[in-house]
């Protein structure tokens, strides 16, 4: 039998029926500093994470993982043409690493309706387009489906283009083309899609390949680039780097060296300040460690106090410092994991209401997003409960050593 463990269930368990006026507020105290630290932990942490995967997932929906297009200094939207082949389709298929890749064409226009006019860039897309991120964001209409030659040009286009322009799903726009000669298209509205990632709304236009590759005067297999989509994101630079030095001994028909860049590489910006955001994580769980630990500190000295008689009475019965330590480590323990089990509840409660009501609201021009996103991980909320339970039990040596220092013949007399 653990006779330390049996002493502090005791103890525990007794102040809690007796509500004893010392040790009661002072163990509340204690579980309401691990209760609101750990739900403030977790949710910080759900916040910061779902908020980096929904942007993330924004900047990839607009450009995949990785674009591998002609090697040339050309920053512009009217990139190198590069031939892309059945072989290089089976070269990047055949990577276990690829999940999809998807070619694309990209060129800049000007729409103009009776009364405005609006630059933006025009992206045309093949039968093999993913269109999962775009009907996820889809508001009104439809997609379109390239290759359906009845359909004739249509495109889809964001509401911050269709509000400023006045336009609607069914409605008919002409975009010109700056090239010589200057050429123009008319487009039918397909649908309406809205991300709140500003920097991407205001420019893209989503359209049918053959229309872009017809005005640039395109051979069929001819591409501004291609798109390809990774299995594991976590492995993104990995893939990047070993597509790269793949990329780059490979040669088109016309003899074009081939470059593959990361999303990252193409939107340091954006990633970079993502990053920054774990720095935030990691200052408020600092915080909110150090401000729990100190709580339980404060409850375990009251405790130690209160029970300077009791110690007192184990140690003229013969038991050693490091047996009593233990029995308040363990109260420690009942305290701490009492807490915990408020902290996750509070915090999962949150997420989740959170989750499925978006209770609380963002302004989109600033954060990209319309609410507070949530992502409830297990793996990251099972790390934060056994670091704050280890961190804490660690604090709590510390003033579990003032046990040594209480002398049995003084004790037995405190009051």
């Amino acid at each position: 039998m653990n006779t330390e463990l049996f002493i502090a269930r005791r103890i525990y368990r007794g102040d809690r029926q007796n509500n004893q006026r010392v040790s009661s507020p002072a163990i509340r105290i204690a579980i309401t500093g691990i209760t609101l630290g750990l739900a403030v932990m977790i949710v910080a942490v759900c916040i910061i994470v779902g908020f980096k995967r929904e942007v993330r997932a924004k900047v990839v929906g607009f450009g995949s993982h990785i674009q591998v297009t002609a090697f040339d200094s050309n920053p512009s939207y009217e990139q190198t043409p590069i031939a892309f082949s059945n072989t290089l389709a089976e070269m990047l298929s055949s990577n276990p690493a690829i999940s999809h890749i998807q070619e694309y064409i990209t060129k800049p226009g000007i729409i103009k309706t009776d009364t405005d006019f609006m630059g933006v860039v025009l992206k045309g897309v093949s039968q093999r387009y993913d269109w999962t991120f775009f009907r996820k964001n889809l508001v009104e209409g439809e997609i379109i489906h390239p290759g359906d030659t009845a359909a004739g040009n249509r495109a889809i286009l964001s509401r911050e283009i269709a509000d400023k322009l006045h336009l609607k799903p069914g409605d008919n726009f002409t975009c010109y083309f700056v090239q010589e000669p200057v050429r123009a298209r008319r487009f039918t509205i397909a649908g309406i899609y809205e991300t709140n990632f500003e920097d991407y709304d205001k420019l893209y236009v989503i359209t049918e390949k053959e229309v872009l590759s017809s005005l640039n005067g395109w051979d069929a297999d001819m591409v501004s680039g291609i798109e390809v989509l990774v299995r594991d994101y976590d492995r993104l630079d990995q893939t990047a780097q070993n597509l790269f030095f793949e990329m780059s001994s490979y040669r088109d028909r016309f003899g074009n060296a081939l470059y593959a860049r990361s999303i990252k590489e193409i939107n340091p910006m954006i990633f970079n300040w993502l990053n920054l955001l774990d720095m935030n994580v990691w200052v408020i769980i600092c915080l909110m460690l150090v401000v729990s630990g100190f709580t339980m500190i404060s409850g375990l000295l009251i405790i130690i106090l209160e029970r300077t008689n009791m110690i007192g009475m184990f140690k003229s019965m013969g038991a050693r410092d490091f047996s009593i330590r233990k029995v308040f480590l363990y109260l420690s323990a009942f305290l701490i994991g009492q807490g915990m089990l408020w902290g996750n509840a509070i915090a999962l409660i949150f997420c989740i209401l959170q989750d499925h009501f978006r209770l609380l609201r963002l302004n989109p021009a600033t954060y990209y997003l319309s609410s507070v996103p949530v992502d409830l991980n297990p793996l990251y909320i099972l790390l934060l409960n056994a670091g704050t339970l280890l961190v804490t039990l660690l604090m709590m040596l510390g003033p579990s050593c003032l046990v040594a220092r209480i002398a049995p013949a003084k004790s037995i007399r405190f009051e």
